[in-house]
């Protein structure tokens, strides 16, 4: 599995993208067969009255299938871990649903 982290806005430092990498990096525990991960961080402060705001986006690549998931929250680790948290669901709704119609189970 690879991963790309791009940032826009911001400095990407290394312990913003370590952060993000370990994050990301377990999803391989909800299922092992991920090709590869892009994410972009970015901060977003143009139209919003309360400060900065932070964005994540990921985009995972599986054998037939990308998932996308975009958040926004006021703090980057927040955001990052939202976006994996919703990744980690998709997956593994995903993952069920193919397994039961290999099984011939479908409702």
């Amino acid at each position: 599995m690879t991963i790309n982290i791009r940032a826009a806005n911001m400095e990407l430092t290394d312990a913003i993208k370590q952060y993000a990498e370990e994050k990301l990096t377990s999803l391989e525990k909800f299922y092992d067969n991920i090709i590869h991960i892009e994410v972009d961080l970015g901060l977003d402060n143009h139209h919003h009255n309360k400060g900065d705001i932070y964005m994540c986006s990921a985009a995972v690549d599986v054998p037939g299938n990308i998932f996308k998931v975009e958040k926004q929250e006021e703090n980057l680790y927040k955001a990052i871990d939202k976006v994996r948290d919703h990744l980690r669901e998709e997956i593994t709704a995903w993952k069920e649903k193919t397994r039961e119609t290999l099984r011939g189970t479908t409702v």
